[in-house]
């Protein structure tokens, strides 16, 4: 039953920060009352593994959405074969200056300057536990960035905060070095830094693992603003580390395409239709490079199934969404995965 067509005009009347809040609201009152399942219906199986964990679909939500982990049952419901959570910092922060979510309709793009408003890790990894999704065996990754208020030179410390933060609950952790709206931290993907933040962490990783008795898988989330040497060295370290996949890519700070959009010139970073190809482009360069033996999630301008499988194509493991979903809702979910089977 897709009811979204109908109510996407409403919710477009609404600034879209607002929007943003009173959908997922509404998606938590309608699971509580166990009325979403019925309003989803069944959802197509596809069998996925991701770095040893096992998905019940190749499609995933994309951090960003549920910051805080307030929604995950509710998210869950709608049929994701996976979560990414966050992203979470050590403390809690109110992000940017409101406003700091634009949509471009014209387009179906979103620029957002949020800035990692978050209610802090441990507050998410409490929510995590709680969750009846995780309870039950549902992958869930947690995407880790740093403070705003940290300094660069002191990045490093709040990622490990993060990590050891996390680990307990985590699927999998995602490595955010690569969102244009924390200042300079896009620094981090300059090989120097990035070197050292992976060493960091994967030593980290080892030390946890002895802890816990397991090891979990470590992500890193890149933007598509890259140039070629950037692209070439993050590979290298890609490897050299034992990464265990890229999430390709992350929101661009380009406003090619988006001109005749009222709100083109805010501050931020792009997401949604107008970023599919560049998306597809850094999917594309990493799997020749990485020659398959890193897995890719693609992310970034999916809003149809045929968006999804020209990811697939381009190199892509598994996919993630969120821009479509605001743009197209739930339904995109089953598009995505009839359109990616076999």
């Amino acid at each position: 039953m897709n009811l979204f067509p109908l109510i996407r005009p409403l919710l477009f009347q609404l600034d879209p920060e607002k929007a943003h809040h009173l959908a997922l609201h509404s998606l938590n009152f309608l699971y509580q009352r166990g009325l979403l399942h019925f309003l989803v219906g069944k959802v197509p199986q596809l069998p996925t593994t991701l770095c040893g964990m096992q998905l019940p679909n190749p499609v995933g939500l994309a951090a960003g959405l549920d910051k805080d982990g307030r929604f995950i049952d509710a998210l869950a419901t709608l049929g994701f074969g996976f979560l990414e959570i966050g992203t979470v910092t050590p403390l809690p922060q109110s992000g940017n200056p409101k406003p700091r979510m634009f949509r471009l309709p014209k387009t179906s793009g979103i620029i957002n300057r949020m800035g990692f408003n978050n209610d802090g890790v441990q507050a998410c990894v409490e929510r995590v536990k709680r969750s009846s999704f995780y309870q039950n065996g549902g992958v869930i990754g947690l995407n880790i960035g740093k403070n705003a208020l940290t300094p660069m030179a002191d990045a490093n410390s709040d990622y490990l905060i993060c990590l050891r933060a996390v680990y307990e609950v985590a699927s999998y952790v995602t490595i955010n070095i690569s969102s244009p709206n924390t200042k300079n931290l896009r620094q981090l993907q300059n090989s120097q830094g990035l070197e050292k933040l992976l060493l960091e962490l994967t030593q980290e990783r080892t030390l946890l693992s002895e802890q816990y008795g397991k090891k979990i898988p470590l992500f890193l989330k890149i933007a598509p603003d890259l140039e070629p040497g950037q692209i070439f060295e993050i590979a290298n370290l890609l490897e050299r580390f034992e990464i265990d996949a890229l999430i390709a890519t992350n929101t661009t700070i380009s406003r090619e395409n988006v001109q005749s959009e009222i709100d083109h010139h805010q501050s931020g970073g792009l997401s949604g239709k107008p970023i599919k190809d560049l998306s597809n482009q850094i999917v594309a360069t990493f799997y020749r490079l990485l020659e398959g033996r890193t897995p890719i999630i693609g992310v970034g301008g999916i809003h149809t199934g045929t968006d999804a499988l020209q990811k697939k194509n381009f190199g892509a493991k598994v996919i993630q969404i969120y821009s479509g979903l605001i743009y197209e809702g739930p339904q995109l979910i089953k598009d995505c995965i009839n359109a990616l089977k076999p």
